[in-house]
C-alpha cells in the first residue's frame, strides 16, 4: 500500500514554535509508524524530530503536507492534521 498523505493549514497563531512542535513531534513519535512533515516544495522532515519540524519555518496559514508510512496511517494523520489545525496559542 502507498504511503498516505495530507496537506494541513497550520492553526496556532505563531506557528510551529517550540510547545506546538513538541506536542506535534511527540505525536508523531507516539504513532508508531513512519511519518514526514514537509513545508512547499522543501525536503520532507522526521516528522517525530522536534528540531527538524521547527527548522520548517513553518507560520500560522502556512500550508504543511504530512504523509504516513504503515498500519493505522489514516487515524495517525487524522490526529496530527488535528494537532496542526488548532491554536494552541490561543490557550
Amino acid at each position: 500500500m502507498p504511503p498516505t498523505s495530507r496537506t494541513v493549514r497550520i492553526g496556532s497563531a505563531h506557528g510551529l514554535h517550540a510547545r506546538p512542535a513538541k506536542m506535534f513531534a511527540q505525536a508523531a513519535k507516539d504513532a508508531g509508524i513512519p511519518v514526514t512533515v514537509s513545508k512547499g516544495s522543501g525536503a520532507p522532515v522526521n516528522a517525530a524530530s522536534i528540531l527538524g519540524v521547527i527548522a520548517l519555518g513553518v507560520e500560522q496559514g502556512d500550508y504543511v503536507t504530512l504523509t504516513a508510512d504503515g498500519d493505522g496511517a489514516e487515524d495517525t494523520l487524522d490526529t496530527l492534521a488535528e494537532l496542526l489545525t488548532t491554536d494552541h496559542d490561543a490557550e
